[in-house]
């Protein structure tokens, strides 16, 4: 019974808000994700009808004592409905649904007849459809071998070169990211002991960008910093770029997914990092080796609107009201704006990428645009990289409307769900004074939609944490 236990937890997790479908179950020790992802899936694509049926019934009403919450009746009522019952010894808890098993059944079909459902798949709420058009993105993990002797594995394993969504077997090398490669959306790597040993990593293109724009140099003496480093993606990205050498901290404030970072980087043989359990906004940045780091990449919390491939369409975010999503924003915009400032006090810095998964200019552009007039930019001279340093080959720059300066909308990235073959993303580059080819001046007195960056307000923000 503990298996629903913790499956109701995971929904309890995602009402709060705290994180999305995959960075949550990413939490799980690997030998029970599985099972517990199956189940809060399926769980969350009837939430709609078995949360009906389990009104109808009176379920919560006269098993009050026993059924303690919506979420832990939710997982048992689908297995009761649409799976081979529940699986557990028997207890007080699964009497207590077994007891309404025959109403919970005949509420469950009055349901699909007034729907005019002729199977329970029709009762489920439809995946996103943007989805099914982006590759399954696996990268190649350079510390282990060469993409070039990756393309050959998956040849002789009967893949062939061509157009990804021709045939399940077929893939093909990214244009932009050079250790990418594209299978079928289909395919699948979670047998393929490739992946199991690290070999490969799945990870989304636009997700490849951050670190590809950061460029960690790959010398013995590099100090690099990956400040929100979990689950670890962008991470392992970072140290292979960097030849495995130098040194790259990873910062992860939360226990769990600082567990899941580490598991990572260790699949992934990252040998040269170094994973600090530590809010990276504690940091001082005088301290320590960090004073000497030249690179910083941030991938704060953020909506995490861009992203429609993990399912993250079952939790009706696009239903929330938009003044209560303007609010979200802006708490998000402002925390996020207090790490750009902070790593720029680093005091060798040269170079920061902050990145979002998010679609929405308040968390895009409008924090560029308060980074760039903050004082930290102001008194180190940061300015953005221009557009030949910044995927000059990729076609989709930052939104115009959204800056103070519309020529700047070059030297940023953005990624569409819609028309990319990714998720949705941005990118952009801070690089420190003579990096710059242009610079513009931002009037102090200048007025401005303000983002309160307050410590109170920080406190209170639930976030939303980054899955890759």
């Amino acid at each position: 019974m503990n298996f629903y236990f913790e499956a109701s937890k995971v929904l309890d997790r995602l009402d709060a808000k705290q994180g999305s479908i995959k960075g949550i179950l990413a939490t799980f020790p690997e030998k029970n994700r599985a099972r517990t992802a199956a189940l809060v899936i399926e769980t969350l694509k009837y939430k709609a009808v078995l949360s009906d049926v389990i009104t109808a019934s009176k379920l919560l009403t006269e098993e009050k004592r026993k059924i303690t919450s919506l979420n832990l009746a939710l997982v048992l009522v689908h297995d009761v409905l649409l799976s081979s019952g529940i699986q557990a010894g028997d207890g007080p808890v699964k009497q207590a649904i077994l007891r309404h098993k025959t109403r919970l059944r005949s509420e469950f079909q009055r349901i699909k007849v007034k729907r005019g459902a002729k199977s329970d798949e029709e009762l489920a709420c439809p995946g996103d459809e943007r989805a099914v058009r982006i590759p399954r993105y696996v990268r190649v993990n350079t510390l282990l071998w060469t993409t070039e002797e990756a393309i050959r594995y998956y040849t002789e394993k009967g893949f062939q070169i061509s157009d990804p969504f021709s045939t399940n077997k077929a893939f093909a090398r990214d244009e932009h990211i050079l250790d990418l490669l594209l299978f079928n959306p289909r395919a699948q790597f979670h047998n393929d002991i490739c992946y199991k040993t690290g070999k490969v990593i799945l990870q989304d293109k636009a997700s490849c960008f951050p670190a590809t724009v950061l460029a960690p140099p790959s010398e013995e003496h590099s100090v690099v910093i990956d400040a929100t480093a979990a689950p670890g993606n962008k991470t392992s990205h970072l140290s292979a770029l960097m030849g495995g050498k130098g040194k790259l901290y990873a910062f992860e404030r939360d226990k769990r997914r600082f567990s899941t970072l580490k598991a990572m980087l260790s699949k992934a043989t990252c040998k040269n990092v170094e994973a600090v359990n530590v809010d990276f906004l504690s940091v001082d940045p005088l301290t320590h080796n960090y004073a000497k780091a030249t690179h910083i990449l941030l991938d704060p919390s953020c909506s995490g609107s861009g992203i429609v491939n993990r399912l993250d369409h079952l939790l009706g975010a696009a239903n929330e009201e938009n003044e209560e999503q303007e609010e979200r924003l802006n708490k998000l915009a402002a925390f996020q704006l207090m790490m750009i400032k902070h790593a720029m006090k680093f005091p060798s810095v040269q170079k920061i990428v902050y990145s979002t998964c998010s679609i929405h200019a308040t968390e895009n552009e409008r924090v560029v645009c308060e980074a760039l007039k903050s004082e930290e930019a102001q008194k180190e001279n940061f300015r953005l990289a221009p557009r030949k340093d910044v995927l000059p080959q990729w076609h989709r720059r930052g939104l115009r409307e959204g800056l103070d300066s519309p020529e700047h909308a070059s030297s940023l990235v953005r990624c569409s769900p819609d028309n990319d073959a990714t998720n949705g993303f941005f990118v952009s580059c801070f690089v420190k004074g003579s990096q710059v080819t242009h610079s513009v001046d931002y009037p102090r007195t200048r007025k401005r939609r303000h983002i309160d960056e307050g410590p109170k307000k920080r406190a209170r923000l639930k976030l939303h944490a980054h899955d890759d």
